[in-house]
Order: C-alpha cells, then structure tokens, then sequence
C-alpha cells in the first residue's frame, strides 16, 4: 500500500463524473489541521488537569455521574446518530431525534456531523485500501508498519490535512436544512457540552470547586475517553480481533471495546451489514447503540430498522 500523500489523488465514480475525495484548498487544510490539534491536545490537557483536581478535593459520587451520564449522551450521538442513522441510514426517525442525535453527536467533539459522516463513508467506500481515511494498514511492507499504522488509523490521520469532499459523500444532509444548520453552530454544542457539566456541578454541589470538577471531569476528561474509545474502532478493530465474516477490508470483533464503545466494537459485523441498526449479532454480543435504537422502535419514534435475517448471516459466515 502506499504513502498516504498519494491518497488524495483517489477519484470516485460519481454517476459517470470522476471527482475528487478531498478538497485541495490550503485554507480549508490549514483550519482543519487546527481544529484537529484542538481536538485532540485540548481534552488530554484537560484530563491532567482533572487527575490534578483529585489531589485538592477527593472525586464523589457526582463527578463520577456527570462523567458517565455525559459520556452516554455524547457516545449515543456518535454511535446511534452520527453512524447508524445519518451514515448509513439503517432506521428512520423525526426531525426531533435526527437533531437532537445530532446536537449530542456534536458535543462528543470528533467533529461537526457532515464532516464525521463523510470521512465515515469514505472509509467505507475504500477500507484498508488507498483512499480510507484512516487505515491502520497504511505502511504495509515497511519498518515498524504496525506500530505506525496503528498510530495512524489512531490519530495521525486527523493531522494530515486531508479535507474529504463532503459534496460528494455527504450531498444528502448537505441539502437538508436542520441538519446543516446543527452542522454549522457545531461550535455551539462544543461548548454546550462543557457547559452542562460545569453548571451541574455547581449547582448540585452549591460550591464553584464542584462547578469546576464539573467541567474538568464531565467535560474535558468525559472527552478524552469517548475520543480514545472512538479511535480505536479505526485503529485496533482494524488489527486486532476476531472475523467471523469474510469481508474485503481487515475488520476485526474486539469483545474488549465492546461496552466503552456501546457496541461499535463488533466491527466486522458492521462491515459485513454496512446497513445494520444491530452490530451485536449473537445473542452474548452486547450492542448498547442497538438497545437504545430498539427503545426509540418501542417508543414509536423509530421505523424500518435494519437488521439481517439468520439467514443472512448464516450465508456470509466465513469458511
């Protein structure tokens, strides 16, 4: 496999027209290369400052709620929202849902909802081959490719400037309102979801140091864990794992990523049913995305959910 400068010379057969999968304009490179370095140094450096915190007042029962009930909040957007229904469009819902999955997609801070759908789809359309956004088997055939395909799929290619074509992969919410509109204010949701912690916690505990304790630990370091759970769907389940279907990319089942990631982890059932609401196939698979999915069924705010029939796996099991 080649170097990934070579990536972006990739085209896409678009209805007869071959149109490139980035963007090649420096100014849209230089922006994203920062909020990039944004996103990924801002929560880290948050997170120390969190562990910091521990040494002037212990962490109690609170800190540890607006932590996990904002991880939840923000890990549902990217996994219920951001992949299962505006990626691959594997159950339909209302306008109210569609924006709110986007809102709390947003808050997780892995990028505005087009942005994260169009790289999501690229990634599809060329997996673990040239032109994925983030395939750990980038250095194939070279020194130490492992290590540095897996800091790659990880992180580094957030770093590298690429800008996917989201006319091309994403034209479909680009043309929808509501959803370019969350699209743009993604600052906004950036910053509602530290604000919500912060102000949580000063009002639950009654003191500015549990307003404090709020943001650092149901903001930033909440961050910080559903980013590094996110990454490694690109990195590890690329890797490391088992396949039980035979797919043409190098998807991997990771039991281990399976509960943080709220089912993302059994990434070659996703691979093998692209269009699936459901990623945890056997009945011991948990898929928490899908429990959430099937409450919204129950509720009548969810239709056409996607799932494959037993035959269906059946017939795609790998020999």
């Amino acid at each position: 496999m080649q170097a990934n400068n070579t990536i972006q010379e990739n085209v896409f057969n678009d209805s007869s027209k071959k149109r490139k999968i980035t963007i090649e304009n420096v100014h849209l490179q230089k922006i994203q290369r920062r909020f990039a370095f944004g996103t990924i140094f801002i929560p880290f450096i948050g997170s120390i400052f969190a562990v910091v915190l521990l040494s002037l007042s212990n962490i109690d029962g609170l800190q540890i709620g607006l932590l996990v009930s904002m991880y939840t909040l923000t890990l549902i957007g990217i996994t219920v929202g951001f992949h299962r229904h505006f990626s691959h469009s594997s159950f339909k819902t209302n306008i109210a849902i569609r924006i709110i999955l986007a809102i709390s997609g947003s808050m997780a801070v892995q990028g505005p909802v087009i942005h994260w759908v169009s790289n999501h789809r690229r990634h599809h359309q060329y997996s673990d081959q040239p032109g994925d956004t983030h395939s750990p088997h980038i250095y194939e055939g070279q020194k130490f490719a492992k290590f540095r395909g897996l800091w790659y799929a990880h992180i580094g290619w957030m770093l590298n400037s690429e800008v996917t074509n989201s006319t091309l992969f994403a034209r479909d919410l680009l043309q929808e309102r509501a959803i370019a509109k969350v699209n743009q204010l993604y600052l906004v949701w950036v910053l509602l979801g530290l604000a919500i912690p912060a102000i949580l916690g000063g009002i639950l505990s009654g003191t500015w140091i549990g307003g404090l304790e709020g943001f650092f630990w149901g903001g930033l370091f909440r961050i910080f864990l559903a980013h590094h759970a996110t990454w490694s769907i690109n990195s590890i389940t690329h890797l490391y794992g088992k396949r039980p279907f035979e797919t043409k990319e190098q998807s991997t089942n990771n039991i281990w990523l399976a509960i943080p990631t709220y089912g993302e982890a059994w990434h070659n059932n996703h691979h093998a049913f692209p269009n699936s609401a459901k990623f945890g196939l056997q009945w011991w698979q948990v898929d928490l995305g899908y429990w959430v999915i099937r409450t919204l069924e129950i509720l009548g705010l969810a239709w056409d959910v996607k799932a494959p029939t037993a035959g269906m796996i059946e017939a795609k099991k790998a020999i």
